[in-house]
């Protein structure tokens, strides 16, 4: 337990970093949208890239790859036909509240707790792989074709891909794993180092952007979307993660607690990042961050203490 609680020590850190530097506005106006478009346009597309190029093809086609993505579409459509329907939210805002509610923090939460939670930084995989390489370039090609204007033809959908980096980071990643190709430590090592940017870029501008609203405030309507998308997050989704590893796939003991815990880590800071890049579902998606980094620690004792 006191290996999660420094996995979130560290990221709090950061953000708070970010806090003071955007209260101090020591990089002036905008930064925060600046350093979430360098994460996505840049940074993420480098890390994204070099991550699933190391991966293990066959940890696709693994148990904990069928919960976690199982687990995390359905959680993602629920809260979408909620956003949708009951909310009466735009397409484009019930898509960043169906990611706030599904996407889990693989990268900078899930590694470290993985290793020292779990025992074996590996068993994040499935979830990594499953995110950056299907979940969120799907709703990433959706935003693109509802914020732009233009219908969603498969001519555009193509163009899309490429215009995209965080998809082709992602497809170039996956076809170096595939082929076991390796790039020339001259491409390699700027690749990483650019990479290495993302997180601490992602966490910095999600920090600076807490000293300008406060948090689920009830003047600007979205209260009840950041709550449920809360909920959905913190309890719905770990408890169809259970259902389908212990009553569908007859999984127990490590391996069921790996992905019930997995599936309990907090909302992606990428999905701020996406907001920012989109404009749209903002306040949604920087309250869900919030909220869910705070009350991840107690729900994740509260598995480790249901699991045993």
């Amino acid at each position: 337990m006191l290996a999660i609680v420094e996995g979130f020590s560290v990221v709090w850190l950061i953000i708070l970093v970010g806090w003071f530097v955007g209260r101090r506005n020591v990089l002036g106006d905008n930064a925060a949208q600046v350093l979430s478009r360098l994460s996505f346009f840049v940074a993420s597309p480098a890390l994204l890239l070099e991550t699933l190029s190391k991966a293990s093809l066959k940890e696709v086609f693994s148990e904990p790859l069928l919960v976690a993505a199982a687990s995390a579409v359905f959680t993602g459509l629920i809260f979408l036909l909620i956003s949708k329907y009951w909310l009466k939210r735009s397409l484009s805002e019930a898509l960043l509240s169906a990611m706030s509610s599904s996407i889990v923090n693989a990268a900078n939460l899930g590694i470290p707790i993985a290793a020292y939670v779990l025992g074996d930084a590996a068993l994040i995989a499935p979830v990594l792989i499953f995110q950056l390489a299907f979940y969120t370039p799907c709703f990433l090609l959706v935003l693109d074709a509802t914020t732009s204007g233009h219908r969603a033809t498969p001519g555009r959908v193509f163009l899309q891909i490429f215009r995209n980096p965080m998809i082709l980071g992602t497809l170039v990643g996956l076809l170096l794993a595939a082929t076991g190709w390796k790039l020339p430590d001259l491409v390699a090592e700027p690749i990483h180092l650019i990479g290495g940017a993302a997180i601490p870029a992602i966490l910095i501008a999600f920090g600076m952007s807490l000293g300008t609203s406060k948090p689920l405030s009830a003047t600007d309507g979205w209260r009840r979307d950041t709550l449920l998308a809360t909920g959905f997050k913190l309890v719905l989704h770990p408890l169809v993660a259970y259902v389908l590893g212990h009553l569908v796939l007859g999984m127990s003991g490590a391996a069921l607690f790996a992905v019930v815990v997995a599936a309990a880590l907090p909302t992606a800071q990428n999905v701020y990042v996406t907001a920012q890049r989109y404009q749209v579902g903002l306040t949604v998606a920087k309250d869900t961050v919030l909220a869910t980094t705070v009350l991840a620690i107690p729900a994740m004792f509260a598995v480790a203490i249901l699991l045993g």
